[in-house]
């Protein structure tokens, strides 16, 4: 069994990476929220950030919007296979293209986040728990289940119907279904480990076979 944090991150090898609020506290709690930290997920990715995302946030919208332009056309640090973002936690599987690109991602996501949030909410301290987990995928079946359990999370988790997946805005799922017009997965490296989306879907949405195999990925999931 995989222990947690003690990894030395490699690049181009990929890992799943999860944090929860502290003390289980919902930590993203309405559209306003989600947004931000999906907006961060894209900003923070990328090589040579300019300045802060709040700084690019509070420019005329003609320049922030040809900031973001170019900055979402330069190199990044690491490729996000998938992802979900949940009331009190958040997974990624990452792929590390650029040294300490996933230290640095989660860095300054979170620490962006959590100034947003507290000034928002009028607090002061820390938002997630301590060092945030994460596990090396050394298969490729370690692979697809990791992302299937990562987007399974809304229904696992009972925020949703199972038939509402699909929908779920805060996830890298309707992605990979084509259902949405974000473009912040790397979607191709798991999906081609299908003959087709539609089989990806069949994979995902097939709970015996998902309860078969969730022993095979106990030590990827978040206690």
């Amino acid at each position: 069994m995989a222990t947690f944090r003690k990894l030395v991150f490699q690049n181009n090898e990929i890992y799943h990476v999860f944090n929860r609020g502290i003390d289980r506290r919902s930590t993203f709690n309405d559209k306003k929220e989600f947004e931000r930290i999906q907006k961060l997920i894209k900003f923070y990715r990328h090589k040579n950030i300019p300045i802060r995302f709040s700084q690019v946030n509070q420019q005329p919208i003609d320049i922030r919007e040809k900031m973001l332009e170019e900055l979402h056309s330069s190199e990044r640090i690491l490729d996000i296979l998938s992802y979900c973002i949940m009331p009190n936690h958040f997974h990624f599987l990452l792929k590390q293209t650029s040294d300490k690109g996933i230290s640095s991602f989660i860095s300054n996501i979170t620490n962006a986040y959590i100034k947003y949030f507290n000034t928002k909410y009028k607090r002061a301290g820390p938002l997630f728990e301590g060092v945030f987990k994460a596990v090396h995928i050394e298969t490729d079946e370690q692979l697809v289940h990791a992302s299937r359990y990562i987007h399974l999370n809304p229904v696992t988790s009972s925020i949703i119907p199972s038939e509402e997946l699909e929908n779920y805005h805060w996830s890298s799922y309707p992605e990979y279904l084509s259902l949405s017009a974000e473009e912040i997965s790397q979607k191709d490296l798991v999906l081609s480990m299908f003959k087709s989306t539609q089989a990806y879907r069949e994979f995902v949405n097939n709970q015996i076979d998902y309860a078969r195999q969730l022993d095979a990925i106990k030590h990827l999931v978040l206690d």
